[in-house]
């Protein structure tokens, strides 16, 4: 936003001045934090079964304390299922981080060495050879549950499809051609956005014939580490036509990444609405630890950034790097997290280089995927584009597509960019298969808070694909849904042993995909998730059926 900040003992020495965009003190630090360490299991019990909320608050961490009773009483259950769902991860969190070691350590070995059979050989003539992490041969775990790397084609050669979608009619053959090309470039992209930067760079130059342009380890505040991943392409390193940039999703063992999507803490922001906390923290853009931060790093250090200056109160000069005017806040006693994270930040950091690109590349127009925890942070990144009044960058968004994302914010965050994104073209598609249960995360009920929005293409257990709103069942609860669900997963089991011979060679399964599916059996939601199902959904999904957006 083109606002200024001056002192306000009020607000932590930062406040707006009255101008665009009026903002009280009080509504720059409106915010809803759930932390299950603040309460024991007695609490817990006490508000679960007696509806105790005093007990409740013992969890909740508010701006407003005289309302977090209230919160406490009317959102019982989804704290509850928020508060139980991230103890039970904290307490296997280790469990769950050496099991993905091992995991990833047995099935890179086996890959290595020729499976089971080849392995037993190599042991007897001393040849084994050991994955190295971070290698261009060691894959991650959605890797080896879908091993496919080759993009879907259809006559053409993809880049020309997708060329034409950039370039042509929405209504025309062509531009159908090319979204269907782009949608599989985008959940091929996601699923890639899985491995290590060696994996990214050999499959994008060697395998898609494409420019890979860079990978980044990003600052997540809510993890505290650099665990939020990205990397960027182009269809061509001169005269580019797109640039891609996908974010990485959540990690089947990595608790912390299950934690923020079952959390429920939120931050406002004025106009923009309720925004999941743990995915800001995911990209760069505050900490919960001391939630001023979010209002810093979101408004102060963007308006540092494109400024390179600070207030005339301040006594800064004006040429100083953002870098330098952060030290010089934080010398004036505003709390800020120190310049190197801040830039590490994913959002600042692909911003940048998206500003780069684009103004290299004068024809080209960007998109934005990812899956899971990854499809959340590429939405949430063009909604804080938009925050910053980042038109002249909006303008060359060619789409958003995500697949299996979780909610990010309430209704008014959807209102304020379903604005920005349906004109003059719909530009953001939400991908869900089936009873995938991380699109139904975190809880949506008829009053309060995270909601859906954009265009929901949704893809039944048969790959039919049906253009709606919501997902059907969209909170995964009730005992009408129950017998259903467990059918699917059974179904899907059952169908996993005769992809290939049914769709062809490429769509057969592994023993570790059906292993999952197996799993499916006890967690429907769960199995479902997998990329696998989503790269088949494009690529064998059936026409429309249902028109119901």
């Amino acid at each position: 936003m083109a606002t200024e900040f001056q002192e306000n003992p009020s607000s932590n020495g930062l406040d707006h001045q009255k101008g665009d965009h009026d903002i009280d003190g009080d509504d720059q630090f409106r915010y809803l934090i759930v932390r299950p360490e603040k309460g024991g299991l007695r609490d817990l019990a006490k508000y679960t079964v007696l509806g105790d909320t005093r007990s409740g608050v013992r969890f909740l961490e508010g701006s407003d304390e005289q309302v977090l009773g209230d919160v406490a009483e009317a959102q019982r259950w989804v704290i509850v299922v928020s508060i139980i769902a991230r103890k039970i991860l904290a307490l296997f969190g280790k469990p769950m981080e050496w099991t993905g070691y091992v995991v990833d350590f047995i099935l890179n070995l086996l890959s290595l060495n020729g499976n089971l059979s080849g392995l037993l050989s190599h042991v007897v003539h001393g040849t084994v050879e050991v994955p190295q992490r971070g290698t261009e041969t060691f894959i991650s775990t959605i890797g080896h549950l879908d091993g496919r790397i080759n993009l879907y084609k259809k006559g053409e050669r993809l880049a020309e499809d997708i060329v034409a979608f950039v370039y042509s009619e929405e209504t025309s053959t062509k531009a159908e051609l090319g979204n269907r090309a782009l949608m599989d470039l985008c959940i091929m992209a996601s699923k890639l956005a899985y491995e290590n930067a060696e994996v990214v760079r050999e499959i994008v130059i060697d395998h898609w014939k494409m420019h890979f342009v860079d990978f980044y380890d990003c600052w997540n505040d809510f993890q505290k580490q650099m665990s939020t991943q990205v990397f960027i392409l182009c269809d061509k390193p001169k005269d580019a036509n797109f640039v891609l940039v996908s974010f990485r999703g959540t990690e089947p063992f990595d608790a912390d990444d299950w934690s923020t999507d079952f959390d429920y803490s939120w931050y406002e922001i004025p106009e923009l609405g309720k925004v999941h906390m743990g995915f800001l923290e995911a990209l760069g853009l505050g900490n919960r630890t001391d939630v001023v931060n979010f209002y810093n790093q979101i408004f102060v250090y963007n308006q540092l950034q494109e400024k390179h200056k600070l207030t005339p109160q301040k006594g800064v000069d004006g040429s100083k790097r953002p870098s330098e005017g952060i030290k010089a806040l934080s010398s004036n006693g505003i709390k800020i997290v120190p310049p190197d994270m801040v830039e590490k930040s994913a959002y600042y950091a692909v911003r940048k280089k998206l500003k780069s690109l684009l103004e290299e590349h004068k024809n080209a127009k960007f998109v934005v995927t990812g899956h899971s925890l990854g499809g959340a942070l590429a939405i949430l990144f063009p909604c804080v584009l938009v925050l910053h009044e980042e038109m002249e960058l909006m303008d060359r968004l060619l789409g958003i597509y995500t697949f299996g994302q979780p909610r990010i914010g309430n209704r008014q965050l959807g209102r304020y960019m379903e604005v920005h994104l349906n004109k003059p073209v719909q530009k953001y598609f939400r991908v869900v298969y089936s009873n995938d249960l991380v699109p139904r995360l975190p809880y949506d009920d008829r009053t309060f808070l995270f909601k859906h929005f954009g265009v929901c293409l949704y893809y039944d257990s048969l790959y039919n694909e049906h253009v709606t709103k919501e997902e059907p069942n969209r909170n995964f609860l009730g005992l009408r849904f129950l017998i259903p669900l467990y059918l699917t997963a059974a179904w899907e089991l059952l169908r996993s042993f005769t992809m290939g011979y049914v769709y062809g060679p490429e769509y057969k399964e592994g023993w570790f995909s059906i292993l999952l599916r197996m799993v499916g059996l006890v967690l429907p939601g769960f199995a479902a998730h997998s990329p696998t199902n989503y790269v088949n959904s494009v690529r064998l999904g059936k026409e429309r059926l249902v028109q119901s957006y």
